[in-house]
């Protein structure tokens, strides 16, 4: 496991006395219209657009009667375009394109599970090919070369179910080969020719060692990475000679640096860096295998240019269309760019960009029925802490509210607090369903980057580190007393909400500090840090040691005990306020057990708990029937308690596997459309 997917991982109440709950409240107009659920959670029309390697066919995602697949036309005339997959359950959601031009490779898991399947389909006949068929074992995609154009490597947790063997697989006809068999590492890094170069490994004192891998040869130590910059240093990619290796770095500074090493002098060198933001994803040619240019986010998405020769392209680009734009796809001769434009107040849009000819033209966006709508703008802030840290955060209000344009609505209004998961992950700016759905309802929505987010800089991650439900909450409670000085929120009705991590956050804000809160929504959130991570999925055992010094020591008495203080199950007769909780049954990260845990502590203290269980969805909410479904009964949930609009439930349960074993009575609407 590399350390970009470690970061990426997320580990991640009662009505009011007295407040009835047997009218569903009626749906409102105001001067915005109320924009359908429907709309903002079903599938999007095309998203993904990647164009074959030879430049000749545009493959995307759309649905197929209700579900995503891989679609595939010619570049010319993408309306031309035909499914070449068949997925009838959850949806194709990630894929790429073979260097052969003629298979599609995809990943798909059966009901949330995360064991991953990889599969290929000959877009010309549309034979589907299951490349590691074994039941419960998850396949990683580790590395693939145009100069293999129908191989790639896969790494499989069958042999032991903690390490990945890496594999070579042959897209077109399935066999299979050993390339190394993994006894401790916890990533690989291959160069173009399938040579896995470079291996890393988790050490106990939370960092990591980097070592040489040769053929025929004991690995050999190569670097290490103290653990204060595990999230902040990682492996990236070797260039088409080899002899260069790319990578991001915090060593000796705070941001992470893009830095590129000489394999046979072992010089360094520092590509790109930004003092206030980590380097992030970055534009590599695609037969050279050098870096061109680097992005950094703090507030907003930026690039630094370290290869002259798209220096003009980037600079038609900004011309092309508002938002901040990157390069989804290139073919292989880097004539031709597939170019993704997000925006704050509206879908993503894509083109296709003739590099020669300096000409973009316009695909099509991820759903038109969002190009219209009256939209919200998203903004930028950054707040500070009580100890001084800088909380880059992002706010949304109700169109109608901020009728001069300058941030502040006319009146303090009702608050959606929305904490993002992980919690090594981030918020950033862009078009965002969420947001956009409560303030359409007449919520302002606040999403924090607390510490222990990344993008900041290792000092803002490490102030995270066993600080879960006090540090990091203490973030979430500065930033929303200053929405409340700045007019924003109205300081009796916020509502605190999230999935994974801040699902957990949701818990400890009902738990931790019961009055604070007006409600609050909790979407696969952990209870109990204990049995959170005692339960881990095996092949997150290499960073159990991480984790351990990040979150608490799960095995140790001592550790134990910080742990349980720091659980809301603890403390779960502190609920003061109602609580609605969503959980899929499959989950491998968040255990079922965990919202069990707190439910059931909740009904033996008599206090009331809705929970919603979906028994084909894992780690969040797949399918969009199932989405739309939990969003109903938010929507009826929050304008119960914090007086919202409110679109009626209606047929949104539809196609869903909801089921809602506790607490059905208590979200005005439900009982009725369950019934129904």
């Amino acid at each position: 496991m590399t350390i970009a997917a470690i970061a990426s991982l997320s580990l991640i109440t009662l009505l009011a006395l007295g407040t009835p709950a047997s009218a569903e409240p009626a749906a409102t107009d105001g001067p915005t219209p109320l924009i359908p659920r429907r709309v903002l959670f079903g599938n999007p029309d095309r998203a993904s657009p990647q164009i074959s390697p030879d430049g000749t066919q545009l493959a995307f995602l759309a649905p197929v009667d209700g579900v995503l697949n891989v679609w595939v036309g010619p570049v010319s005339d993408p309306g031309a375009a035909k499914p070449v997959t068949a997925d009838t359950q959850r949806g194709i959601r990630q894929y790429f394109w073979a260097f052969n031009n003629t298979h599609i490779v995809y990943s798909q898991d059966k009901g949330g599970d995360e064991n991953w399947r990889a599969y290929s389909v000959n877009t010309k006949d549309l034979q589907v090919l299951d490349l590691t068929p074994i039941e419960g074992v998850r396949a990683e995609i580790e590395a693939v070369s145009h100069k293999f154009p129908d191989e790639i490597l896969v790494g499989l947790n069958g042999r032991n179910a903690q390490f990945h063997d890496v594999h070579r697989v042959n897209v077109v006809t399935g066999a299979m080969s050993l390339v190394q068999q993994n006894d401790g590492f916890s990533g690989f890094l291959a160069d173009q020719d399938f040579a896995l170069r470079m291996a890393t490994r988790y050490t106990s004192d939370g960092g990591s060692e980097v070592l040489r891998l040769a053929p025929e040869a004991a690995p050999e130590p190569f670097d290490r990475i103290p653990m204060e910059d595990t999230l902040t240093t990682a492996l990236t990619a070797f260039d088409a000679t080899g002899r260069v290796m790319y990578g991001l770095d915090s060593r000796g500074r705070d941001t992470a640096a893009m830095v590129s090493v000489n394999m046979e002098t072992g010089e360094r060198s520092v590509l790109a860096e930004d003092p206030r933001a980590d380097a992030g994803p970055a534009m590599i040619h695609p037969t050279t295998g050098k870096v061109q240019a680097v992005s950094f986010t703090y507030d907003r998405l930026r690039w630094k240019i370290l290869d002259e020769s798209i220096a003009s392209d980037f600079a038609y680009l900004k011309t092309v269309a508002e938002g901040d734009f990157s390069v989804a796809s290139r073919t292989l001769d880097d004539r031709t760019w597939v170019v993704s434009f997000v925006l704050d107040n509206g879908p993503v849009q894509f083109y296709l960009y003739d590099r020669e000819n300096k000409k973009a033209r316009r695909l099509f966006s991820t759903k038109k029925d969002l190009e219209n709508l009256p939209l919200a703008r998203m903004r930028p802030a950054v707040i500070p802490s009580r100890d001084g840290l800088n909380l880059v955060s992002y706010y949304t209000l109700p169109v109608e509210s901020d009728s001069d344009g300058d941030g502040r609505p006319s009146a303090p209004l009702p608050t959606v607090l929305l904490v993002h998961g992980g919690p090594w992950a981030r918020d950033s700016w862009g078009y965002n369903a969420t947001h956009q759905w409560l303030a359409n309802r007449g919520y302002a929505v606040l999403s924090v980057n607390f510490r222990g987010s990344t993008g900041f800089g290792k000092q803002f991650i490490n102030a995270g580190n066993m600080e879960w439900a006090a540090k990091m909450h203490d973030d979430l409670l500065d930033a929303v007393d200053w929405a409340v000085a700045q007019g924003i929120s109205n300081p009796k009705a916020v509502c605190i909400m999230g999935g994974s991590y801040g699902g957990y956050a949701t818990l400890v804000g009902l738990t931790f500090t019961p009055e604070r809160f007006a409600a609050g929504i909790s979407i696969v959130g952990p209870s109990n840090l204990v049995t959170l991570l005692s339960t881990v999925p095996a092949y997150w055992a290499p960073v159990v040691e991480l984790f351990k010094k990040r979150v608490g020591d799960h095995t140790t008495i001592e550790g134990r005990s910080f742990l349980t203080s720091r659980s809301p199950l603890s403390r779960a007769a502190e609920i003061r306020r109602p609580l609605l909780i969503g959980q899929g049954a499959n989950d491998p990260r968040v255990k079922q057990a965990e919202s069990d845990q707190i439910v059931s502590a909740m009904r033996e203290k008599n206090i009331p708990v809705t929970y919603a269980l979906f028994p084909d969805e894992g780690h969040g909410f797949a399918r969009p029937e199932n989405r739309t479904a939990f969003n109903s009964i938010a929507e009826a949930f929050l304008a119960q308690h914090l007086g919202g609009r409110y679109e009626p439930i209606g047929n949104d349960f539809e196609g869903s596997s909801i089921t809602i074993p506790v607490g059905a009575e208590q979200v005005p609407g439900v009982p009725a459309t369950l019934g129904h």
